[in-house]
C-alpha cells in the first residue's frame, strides 16, 4: 500500500489537515520539512478518496486505542501487547510500527483531543458504517485485553460510540460478539490460548437466538460475511494490512454457522 510510505506519511498530514493530519504529522514528523511538492513528486503517488480513508483509519485506531488504555488511570502490560498484537497482525514492521507507536503514546497524553478526532476520523469515513463497526470491534479488543471491561474504559466507549452515532445496541451486540470469542484469534497476545466457540457462543455470534428459524439464521448469516468480507471491506477504506484480520473473522463466522448448521440437521 504506497501510503504507507513515509514520504506520503508527511504528505497526508499536509493535505488532511485537523488533529488527524497533526497526529499524522508526529507520527511521520521527520517528512514535514519537505513541503508538500516535493513529498508528492517524491512518492509518485497521488493518493485518492482510498488512501485517504485508509490514512485515517491507521491513525485513528492506534491513537484512540492509546486514550482507551488509559482510561482506567493506568496502561496495562496486557494493554500494550495488544496494541503490539494489532500491530503484528497488521504486519506493520519498521518506521510504520514505530509510527503507530507514536500513534498509541499519542492518545495516552493527557491533552488528547478525542471529540475532534473522532469527529474528524467520522467525516473522513463519510457513511462507510462498516468501517466504523470495524474500528470500534478493534478498540473493544483491546479494551478487553487484560480480560475485563474498567467502568472508565466501558464509559469512554459508550461516549465514542455516541460521538460517531452508533446505537448503543449495536454496541452491545458487537461487546457480546467478542465475549463470545469473535475476533479473539486475531488480536490475542501471544501465548493467549485460542478461543473454542461453544454451540451457545456460536448463535451469539452470529446475533440469533436458538429459537431463530432456518431462514433466520441464514440471513444473520449472509448479513455478516457481507459486512466482514475482506474485499468489500479494503474497497471501502480498510488498510490493506488488515485483510488477514477481516479473513480470520470471515471464517470464525463460517465456523459458527457450520456448528449451527450440524446441530440442526440443515443442508
Amino acid at each position: 500500500m504506497a501510503w504507507w510510505g513515509k514520504a506520503l506519511g508527511g504528505a497526508f498530514g499536509f493535505m488532511m489537515g485537523g488533529p488527524l493530519g497533526a497526529l499524522i504529522g508526529i507520527a511521520f514528523g521527520h517528512n514535514f520539512d519537505k513541503g508538500l511538492s516535493s513529498v508528492m513528486s517524491d512518492s509518485g503517488f497521488f493518493p485518492g478518496q482510498q488512501e485517504r480513508v485508509q490514512a485515517a483509519f491507521f491513525t485513528a485506531t492506534f491513537s484512540v486505542m492509546g486514550y482507551i488504555a488509559k482510561a482506567d488511570g493506568r496502561v496495562s502490560r496486557e494493554e500494550i501487547k495488544m496494541a503490539e498484537a494489532v500491530m503484528s497482525q497488521m504486519g506493520l514492521t519498521g518506521e510504520v510500527r514505530e509510527s503507530a507507536k507514536k500513534l498509541f503514546n499519542e492518545g495516552k497524553s493527557d491533552d488528547f483531543p478525542l471529540d475532534d478526532v473522532l469527529d474528524q476520523f467520522k467525516k473522513e469515513v463519510h457513511r462507510r458504517s462498516t468501517l466504523i463497526q470495524v474500528f470500534l470491534e478493534i478498540q473493544l479488543q483491546a479494551a478487553y485485553a487484560d480480560g475485563v471491561l474498567d467502568k472508565s474504559e466501558e464509559q469512554v466507549l459508550i461516549h465514542i460510540c455516541r460521538r460517531l452515532g452508533v446505537p448503543l445496541d449495536q454496541f452491545q451486540r458487537l461487546e457480546d460478539m467478542l465475549k463470545a470469542g469473535f475476533g479473539q484469534g486475531s488480536y490475542q497476545a501471544p501465548g493467549q490460548p485460542r478461543h473454542k466457540t461453544t454451540l451457545q457462543e456460536a448463535y451469539t455470534l452470529l446475533g440469533v437466538e436458538k429459537s431463530a428459524s432456518d431462514a433466520e439464521v441464514k440471513k444473520a448469516y449472509r448479513r455478516l460475511m457481507s459486512q466482514h468480507h475482506p474485499d468489500k471491506l479494503v474497497a471501502k477504506g480498510l488498510p490493506e494490512q488488515m485483510i488477514k484480520d477481516a479473513t480470520e473473522k470471515t471464517q470464525q463466522i463460517k465456523d459458527a454457522y457450520e456448528q449451527i448448521k450440524a446441530s440442526r440437521g440443515m443442508k
